[in-house]
């Protein structure tokens, strides 16, 4: 039995045990007393493994036991977020913190139970090969991909730099697999994936998460594209942005900030307040700013968004953000494994609680089925507007992502638009032509769309004229998306999509209300520092 090897793994389940049912009390020492119930935990622990272990009908993986049973219920006792890292978990942590990986830079997908390339990366080993979007993977240095998650996939094309893979692609209008001999190399993941000009004059920022260490030098490097001084607004887009690392929050936060203003704050059972302060400040750019965010924002994006907002900034825009509020601290164990625990909670810098209320909800209700709730507390931004706490950060103005129609769910059901050769074909190929002649200035015209609709036909997708006319700007735009996607690489692909996304059409109406809050902020806090002091 795997005891010796286990042990470390039984202490933390017996000590994490001790701590659900408030056994231990104190985080500096433990009394003889709390040290006698750990070990009688430790010992009833590998008692109920080695009864598991003998008995069982079947052999048992001793290790999936404890690194998918028996501790992560155990965490799950305490709160949502405290997480255990099996071998491969930890080290794709520390692999998305470092900002890249060896491999040959293609994003991934599953279409109709294949492993389908949605896009290589622009300059990648992937793209400069030569490989496309709706590609499907064969074969991977020989071994077949059919019936391979997409994480094991992506585990098979990884590796150090400078080794080679050797992979076969389905493509369509190519009677045998295509191969290709890719060179791994560096593959950087930006978290800035999207920096461009929306509209003249109008920057925007698509930050996808913070745990990169080059989170922060990713944003600045887009504003100084951007040319941010010289900008008339900048929308900053955390839709969707599960968050990551609290410093690179900060770091973000402090570009937008005047210097000195608090950021944000934590503290916990065992940990003294913190506060975060912006220490450079925005420098004299004064940018009008609208931050983007969802239900999908959550951790470190509703620490940014909320000091934006409760230093009337910029405009927060959106729907409610996801409400994670607590913070982790993450400890290396023995196996290659970690532990994130929660030692404290976030505070906006208005004094808010980030943290949405997870008792008596079921883990799956807490992750999906979370609805807005109502605010636990009341408190007031820089110019005096009251701002709600204990359930994410509340938007300034609520705009829902409209939903597509039964029409446009119908079609994207069957990936009409995505260049995929499976029950409906590739609608690039066959509308363009197996080398699309294609320059940035397309536009899809009646002749794209006459092309369209045969393809529809040809397809058996029915359809009816009715349909035609009251979608086609939204066919017209994911046409066009993707064949940008195919073309020129999702980014560019990205930008179509955004240039007519209803939230950021939205933010660009904001965009005068956001620069009358931060101007309204600036004159209070002016007024106030000039006031007299009253005299005891």
């Amino acid at each position: 039995m795997k005891f010796k090897r286990n042990r470390a793994l039984l202490t933390l389940a017996a000590l994490f045990f001790s701590a659900a049912f408030g056994i231990l009390h104190s985080p500096l020492r433990a009394t003889p007393g709390d040290t006698s119930n750990l070990q009688e935990h430790i010992k009833n622990l590998t008692s109920v493994l080695a009864i598991v272990q003998q008995n069982y009908a079947i052999p048992v993986d001793t290790d999936r036991a404890l690194y998918e049973g028996a501790i992560p219920g155990m965490l799950r006792v305490l709160d949502p977020h405290s997480t255990f890292f099996d071998p491969r978990q930890f080290a794709l942590i520390r692999e998305g913190q470092r900002g890249k990986y060896y491999g040959v830079g293609m994003t991934i997908g599953v279409r109709e139970n294949h492993t389908v390339v949605l896009a290589p990366m622009v300059g990648s080993p992937a793209s400069k090969a030569g490989i496309r979007p709706g590609d499907i993977i064969n074969t991977i240095d020989g071994k077949s991909a059919e019936g391979l998650t997409t994480s094991e996939v992506a585990d098979l094309l990884k590796g150090p730099k400078g080794t080679m893979v050797h992979v076969s692609m389905v493509r369509e209008g190519e009677n045998a697999p295509v191969s290709f001999t890719l060179t791994r190399d560096e593959i950087p993941r930006h978290a800035v994936d999207v920096a461009f000009l929306v509209r003249p004059g109008i920057g925007y920022v698509r930050l996808t998460g913070f745990e990169s260490e080059d989170a922060d030098s990713d944003v600045a490097g887009a504003l100084k594209v951007l040319d941010v001084a010289k900008l008339d607004g900048l929308i900053l887009d955390l839709r969707g942005n599960p968050g990551g690392l609290l410093d690179k929050a900060v770091a973000i936060a402090d570009m937008f900030l005047d210097k000195n203003q608090l950021i944000v704050s934590h503290h916990g059972r065992a940990s003294q307040e913190r506060r975060y302060y912006a220490v450079h400040g925005n420098r004299g750019v004064q940018v009008p700013l609208v931050v983007l965010v969802n239900g999908g924002s959550a951790s470190a994006s509703e620490i940014l968004s909320g000091a934006i907002q409760d230093h009337d900034r910029g405009l927060v825009l959106g729907e409610q953000t996801f409400g994670k509020g607590l913070v982790q601290s993450v400890t290396p164990l023995s196996e290659n494994t970690g532990l994130a625990l929660t030692t404290a909670r976030y505070y906006t810098p208005s004094g808010r609680l980030i943290q949405r209320d997870y008792k008596d909800v079921s883990l799956y209700d807490y992750l999906y089925n979370h609805k807005n709730p109502h605010p636990t507390e009341v408190k007031l931004t820089d110019s005096g507007r009251q701002v709600y706490g204990g359930g994410g950060i509340t938007p300034d103005v609520v705009f829902a992502e409209p939903k597509p129609n039964d029409f446009q769910q119908s079609l994207l059901r069957r990936d009409v638009f995505f260049p995929f050769e499976g029950s409906v074909g590739n609608f690039t190929t066959f509308i363009l032509g197996t080398k699309p002649q294609v320059t940035k200035d397309f536009e899809v015209n009646d002749a794209v769309l006459g092309a369209f609709r045969r393809y529809l036909d040809n397809k058996n997708i029915h359809y009816g004229e009715a349909d035609i006319a009251a979608n086609v700007d939204w066919i017209k735009r994911e046409i066009k998306k993707e064949v940008f996607v195919s073309v020129f690489g999702l980014p560019t692909g990205d930008e179509v999509e955004l240039e007519n996304d209803p939230q950021v059409l939205k933010a660009i109406e904001g965009l005068p209300q956001a620069r009358a809050l931060y101007e309204n902020a600036r004159r209070v806090l002016a007024q106030r520092l000039a006031a007299p002091v009253a005299q005891p």
